[in-house]
């Protein structure tokens, strides 16, 4: 409800300009005030709620996360990257990047282009600079998601060429903004922030947690251009379309989201099925779709391929931890699907979100926003978002640093 009384609000500004919610016309690059940016006012406001998390009904299930220094995998080398790239930076520029670990700027992300962001940005960085903040992605992340990260930001420098705006898309409109000082045995983590591409990265000794973890593009596929031949989210894509293809037409009719399970906002569908993106960190959704365990077992290794190619964005020990937890709860995991068309075809447009009590993946072909040319309308092949949250109550990492604190009072 919240969301929606907040975007009634950024409607009845933006209407005037021929904006749409989460869009501001004019450049991106200048950083306009909060006080003159209706979707930062938003996002703001919502990160001062009192946090639950994702959850079915309201209220958080307790004793799903607890903090055990045997599992999970030295994070050594992602402390001392972190500590490399901020002893890199002018003293300005860490008191732009720095914040206490429980801040609510965690929750402060955005993945339109016109949030104004706090931090330290890749285009305020030297090159060297940039270089040692690449190193500490890709230290946390696996060869894949520092790869597909990547993409995404050249992806948005695209962008800027389709549509003749290189001062609102970039390839290095991109932020990164620090929570607590790195440490191998105290709390803290990182946030990347920027168009299509949101990663919360909380540590607390040898585990970690990755989420929320917004990835997408528009274009999916560079045409032309400084990166032609880029591409990304096919993979998930493909996984996620073999899945559906293997359900029998009841399993089908069984997985199908009602519409009035479906985020559509007063757009229209062109800003997404979608009900964990910004401004979602207390979403409600109950359970939907079809229940994992009822099918047969290709089928169940089809959607744990599928939610492993997710995982993959984090280093492998980690994302096998992840898994492990993903595995436990299978008995109560849901696949949940919704078409464009119904007549669906390898290249037709969909939504799928699978959802259990320690994780929740959507996957949302999108109508076009900026793409010139293209339908706003309708969902189109070449705007995709996709989410990964760990609900009840331990996005960001809150749930273990809730334990943390009660363990060791500060």
């Amino acid at each position: 409800m919240t969301r929606y009384l907040l975007e009634s609000l950024a409607c009845l500004t933006l209407v005037a300009t021929g904006g749409a919610v989460g869009q501001e016309v004019g450049p991106v690059g200048a950083q306009t005030p909060s006080g003159a940016n209706r979707t930062t006012q938003m996002v703001e406001a919502q990160a001062l709620t009192p946090y639950v998390g994702v959850t079915t009904d309201g209220t958080a299930i307790e004793g799903l996360y607890s903090i055990d220094p045997d599992r999970g995998a030295s994070n050594v080398n992602v402390v001392r990257a972190a500590k490399d790239f901020l002893a890199a930076l002018t003293q300005e520029q860490r008191d732009k990047a720095m914040f206490s670990v429980d801040a609510p700027e965690w929750r402060a992300w955005s993945n339109t282009s016109s949030y104004h962001r706090k931090g330290i940005g890749f285009d305020e960085m030297t090159e060297g600079q940039r270089e040692q903040a690449f190193d500490l992605m890709r230290t946390a992340f696996s060869a894949k998601g520092f790869a597909l990260s990547r993409d995404i930001m050249r992806l948005n420098h695209t962008l800027g060429e389709l549509t003749g705006e290189p001062d609102r898309y970039s390839e290095w409109f991109y932020w990164l903004t620090f929570m607590g000082e790195p440490s191998e045995t105290e709390p803290w983590g990182w946030q990347v922030d920027g168009h299509h591409l949101i990663v919360n990265y909380f540590v607390l000794g040898n585990q970690a947690v990755m989420s929320p973890l917004f990835t997408g593009s528009e274009p999916v596929i560079a045409e032309s251009g400084r990166y032609k031949g880029t591409r990304v989210m096919e993979p998930e894509r493909d996984k996620a379309y073999a899945v559906y293809v293997s359900l029998t037409d009841e399993q089908k009719k069984a997985a199908e989201l009602e519409k009035e399970d479906l985020v559509a906002d007063g757009g229209g569908r062109a800003f997404g099925r979608g009900s964990i993106e910004l401004m979602e960190d207390n979403a409600v959704i109950p359970y939907r779709g079809i229940r994992v365990e009822d099918l047969s077992a290709g089928q169940r290794e089809l959607v744990i391929d599928l939610i492993e190619e997710f995982l993959s964005f984090d280093r492998e020990a980690h994302a096998s931890v992840r898994m492990e937890e993903v595995l436990a709860h299978m008995g109560e995991t849901y696949f949940g699907w919704d078409q464009w068309d119904t007549s669906l075809g390898p290249d037709d447009l969909f939504f799928f979100r699978i959802q259990s009590p320690v994780i929740i993946i959507e996957f949302d072909h999108q109508g076009a926003i900026a793409l010139p040319n293209a339908r706003s309308d309708i969902p189109i092949r070449e705007h995709i978002h996709t989410v990964v949250r760990t609900p009840n109550g331990n996005d960001y990492g809150k749930d273990l640093l809730r334990q943390h604190y009660e363990q060791h009072p500060h």
